[in-house]
């Protein structure tokens, strides 16, 4: 089958033909029809899980994805013939959703596909889905509380800002001016550039007694410490990439946090079910081929992708 690879942790991704996985007890061999690229797959393939989980190469990529099961063996929960979608976390056996079939395990947050969802709406949906259905249940927002949604614009952002405003909240988000009003379409009250100058003095001249919260997807701990100054004593920071000293907040009555999170079926559950009712939303920005995936795995690691970008293997 053809496939996106890595030969080691930290190779450049490259195309490769590799043979078709054989479905074990309880698992599912899926045909792919679309992948979601995620900053997380390339983070994987430098290393992020080198400590925790073991790794086989060849290394498959990706771990979005939606297609139909092409068989399955003893015992598995879908039939041949099922539409499924979700997250497939295969690295331990060098499996990911960037070929033309991978594997749906049982512990996999894998389900069928609600009618009338489309493969490449499915594929994009499960990790930032998920991702931001997580921060807002940490961030546990009040309704009229404010929040300044950091990285607003990508994969993740995109659905915070959609949730955040459902629930009530009132969003401030970074935006650059050709983004800005699809941002206020997902519901963003106010968007910030944060090219055209300091983030605190732009935010302060919109709220001048800060915001209630902060959900940062992309800074570092030098632009944390920066943003924490515009919390209020209780207010809550939280940071998807750990950028954050939470005893050093705490000392200053904020509550820091580093998000991690398990994904799980009921949480992909819980996220379907939001983008269903409206309260959520994930853009997809581009179809690729499979062949174009590395270029986008560039683009990706420079912050140039805007929105989610799906591969047809």
């Amino acid at each position: 089958m053809r496939a996106i690879a890595i030969a080691e942790l930290g190779a450049a991704p490259v195309p490769m033909n590799l043979p078709v996985p054989a479905p074990g007890p309880g698992e599912a061999l899926v045909k792919m029809v679309a992948a979601g690229l995620n900053p997380l797959d390339w983070k994987i393939a430098d290393g992020m899980l080198k400590d925790s989980v073991p790794h086989t190469f060849p290394l498959v990529m990706g771990v979005d994805g939606a297609g139909v099961v092409d068989a399955v063996g003893e015992g598995a929960r879908f039939p041949v013939g099922e539409q499924v979608f979700g997250r497939f976390f295969g690295v331990p056996r060098g499996l990911g959703t960037y070929a033309e079939y991978t594997i749906a395990s049982p512990e996999d947050a894998v389900m069928p596909m609600p009618e009338g969802l489309l493969y490449s709406r499915a594929a994009a949906l499960p990790t930032p889905c998920m991702s931001a259905l997580a921060i807002l249940d940490e961030a546990d927002l009040e309704p009229g509380r404010s929040v300044l949604v950091v990285g607003a614009t990508g994969g993740v952002g995109r659905p915070v800002v959609r949730l955040a405003s459902a629930r009530g909240a009132t969003v401030i988000a970074t935006a650059q001016p050709d983004l800005a009003e699809r941002l206020r379409e997902l519901g963003a009250a106010e968007t910030v550039d944060h090219t055209a100058g300091d983030l605190n003095e732009q935010v302060r001249a919109l709220r001048g007694d800060g915001v209630d919260a902060i959900i940062d997807l992309v800074g570092d701990r030098a632009a944390a410490e920066r943003l924490a100054a515009l919390l209020p004593p209780g207010g809550v920071y939280i940071s998807t990439v750990w950028a954050l000293n939470p005893d050093a907040m705490a000392a200053q009555d904020l509550r820091g946090v580093n998000l991690e999170y398990t994904p799980t079926l009921e949480l992909l559950e819980r996220a379907v079910d939001l983008v269903g009712k409206g309260e959520m939303a994930v853009d997809v920005a581009e179809e690729i081929p499979l062949a174009e995936a590395p270029a986008a795995i560039a683009r990706s690691r420079s912050g140039s992708i805007r929105g989610k970008t799906v591969i047809r293997p």
